[in-house]
């Protein structure tokens, strides 16, 4: 069900403290950790602890917990010291995008230069 924690899914297991990361900061509905294949000096996964599949649904069911989710991607770029220069916070939706991980995530990159288009 939506929302409730899957046992198949990687960032349930990290919120659940199942599966090691490096956490970097933690709210009562969020969590974020560095990214284990960095593509940027910054670059941190920011995730609802309820689990959703996409950005797309858990906006849908949970618009606050998505609000809590662009929140903390701020703080990470101002912890990170990127706010001033420049971070990118991206959301991929489907495999065609480069989804992975069927958990909805924020990617928060910086660091670096980061051209427009990506890809």
């Amino acid at each position: 069900m939506a929302g409730e924690p899957q046992s198949d899914c990687l960032f349930c297991k990290i919120v659940a403290r199942e599966v090691p990361a490096t956490i970097v900061r933690e709210t009562e509905t969020t969590l974020a950790f560095r990214d284990i294949n960095p593509q940027a000096p910054t670059h941190v996964l920011v995730i609802p602890k309820v689990h959703y599949p996409d950005a797309a649904s858990l906006a849908a069911a949970e618009p606050g917990i998505t609000a809590d989710v662009l929140h903390e991607a701020g703080e990470v770029a101002a912890d990170d010291k990127v706010d001033g220069s420049g971070y990118r916070v991206v959301f991929n939706t489907g495999s065609g995008a480069g989804q992975t991980v069927w958990h909805a995530h924020a990617h928060v990159l910086g660091g670096r230069g980061l051209e427009w288009p990506p890809g």
